[in-house]
């Protein structure tokens, strides 16, 4: 069996699948939300008036970061504010009155995945703000054999969580339709 007709199976029982969640009508919510930090980002953290504390750590596979005298931390899932706060208060007991300011230096955990019949079919950096036409340009377009009109972007969190169909030419001709839907870091987008 080809890699193309390998890809082409796993679109379709993707497919297959992501039919029996379909939602008669999809709501998406794109409301600006405080950045969370992920799995593999550069934090820089620092405790003011204190260098032997202050690092630029890397958040492991896990979810963890390790930090002198605090050990380890969990920080997936948190805003670079909350992360800040737990380690101000762990560090309390060594510190007098600790200030600890956690800025995200480098995003590597905010990814989509495009697969199917597109050029170049993978994971992708989501800088900003990014629809389904630019995420189907940085794959390098659709292949000769792509179902253009049975796009799916499955998306795995939220309250509109689960299949978004999406048609091509409704894309193009109606751009203002699908103007909301932006994609979120964990967005897959299926291309039959």
């Amino acid at each position: 069996m080809g890699k193309t007709s390998a890809r082409w199976w796993v679109a379709l029982g993707l497919l297959l699948l992501s039919g029996c969640a379909h939602r008669g009508s999809a709501k998406v919510d794109n409301s600006d939300q405080p950045y969370r930090i992920g799995r593999e980002d550069i934090l820089d953290v620092a405790v003011w008036r204190d260098a032997d504390l202050s690092r630029t750590v890397p958040v492991r596979p896990d979810g963890f970061i390790s930090m002198p005298m605090v050990g380890e931390v969990k920080a997936e899932g948190r805003t670079p504010t909350e992360l800040s706060d737990e380690l101000r208060e762990a560090l309390k007991p060594y510190v007098q009155e600790p200030r600890v300011t956690v800025v995200v230096r480098e995003v590597n955990s905010s990814r989509v995945y495009i697969t199917g019949e597109v050029a170049h079919p993978g994971a992708y950096p989501l800088r900003g703000r990014v629809s389904i036409l630019q995420a189907i340009a940085l794959a390098g377009g659709f292949t000769d054999f792509a179902d253009k009109d049975a796009i799916v972007v499955l998306r795995r969190s939220g309250q509109d969580g689960g299949t978004i169909p999406v048609s091509y030419s409704e894309l193009v001709e109606e751009p203002e339709k699908f103007e909301p839907l932006i994609l979120r870091p964990g967005d897959t987008i299926v291309v039959p």
